[in-house]
């Protein structure tokens, strides 16, 4: 089994000189859920793996992929996984977890089975990153209530937003993932602005609770060399280390936040001040 799309390390001077078509190639991922199958997009950022399970007629088991060289999918990595969907229900070895829409679930390393299944006719919807992990820590469900919150923003500058921390070290200990959403209000478009960079993490954004008519446009690059991408409904884009990344989108909307890297603290970015945006 090998992985849907490589995502490549792109340097910022390569990244500059891209068109929109290359742009998108490098660090859109389009299609994150597909009935009855799970998706897989392996990156040579930290090693870091994106993708979703959706089943409906069938229950899903995570599989190892090539790329991986590894016996199971989570020989030497640890996994996180947030409800986008319906309620839904995740077994890992043995054990099953329920998972009602934003809450989440932390599987550490060495677990061998990881089976993704709908509950009564549901449509779950799972999301999932994944990174390499260096110790095993024990499998642990987030709900909303044991789940962390911070209101951010107002709508003066419409931006107003409350984040919801999951998979932080606050509430549980990993080897380097780190996994939450924002969700804006109604009225508000601007996420992660003033924008920030941080060279000791790379991070991947999953935009959704976007409708039809409605689109976002995602920022990035270097913050004297911005550039854009346009993104719909459950779409997800790459940030490497020496990019920004912001969006606004044309109503509100959620994302799901996911980095890798050097440390696990939250608040280490470097900010760029609007002003001094390119």
């Amino acid at each position: 089994m090998k992985a849907n799309n490589i995502y490549l390390a792109t340097s910022p001077t390569e990244a500059k000189n891209f068109n929109t078509e290359q742009l998108r190639n490098r660090f859109l991922i389009e299609t994150i859920f597909i009935s009855d199958q799970i998706t897989s997009y392996y990156t040579t950022y930290d090693r870091y793996l994106v993708g979703g399970a959706k089943p409906e007629a069938k229950s899903l088991s995570l599989k190892s992929i090539n790329e991986l060289r590894a016996d199971y999918f989570l020989e030497r990595r640890e996994l996180g996984i947030v409800n986008v969907g319906e309620t839904g229900v995740v077994t890992v070895d043995g054990i099953a977890y329920t998972l009602e829409n934003h809450e989440a679930l932390y599987v550490g390393r060495g677990t061998k089975n990881v089976v993704f299944e709908s509950t009564s006719g549901k449509s779950p919807l799972f999301y999932f990153n994944s990174t390499p992990a260096h110790k095993s820590y024990s499998t642990e469900k987030i709900s909303s209530e044991r789940a962390q919150y911070v209101e951010l923003g107002d709508d003066k500058n419409a931006n107003k937003r409350r984040i919801k921390k999951l998979i932080v070290q606050e509430i549980i200990p990993t080897c380097q993932l780190q996994m939450g959403l924002t969700m804006l209000y109604e009225g508000n478009v601007w996420n992660t602005m003033p924008a920030h960079t941080h060279l000791r993490r790379m991070e991947v954004y999953f935009y959704f609770d976007i409708d039809v008519n409605n689109s976002i446009s995602h920022f990035m690059g270097e913050h004297q060399e911005t550039r854009h991408i346009f993104m719909q409904n459950q779409q997800a884009v790459i940030s490497p280390p020496w990019s920004i990344h912001s969006g606004c989108g044309t109503s509100n909307y959620s994302f799901i936040w996911g980095m890798a890297g050097e440390n696990l603290d939250y608040g280490d970015m470097d900010g760029v001040d609007i002003n001094e945006l390119r």
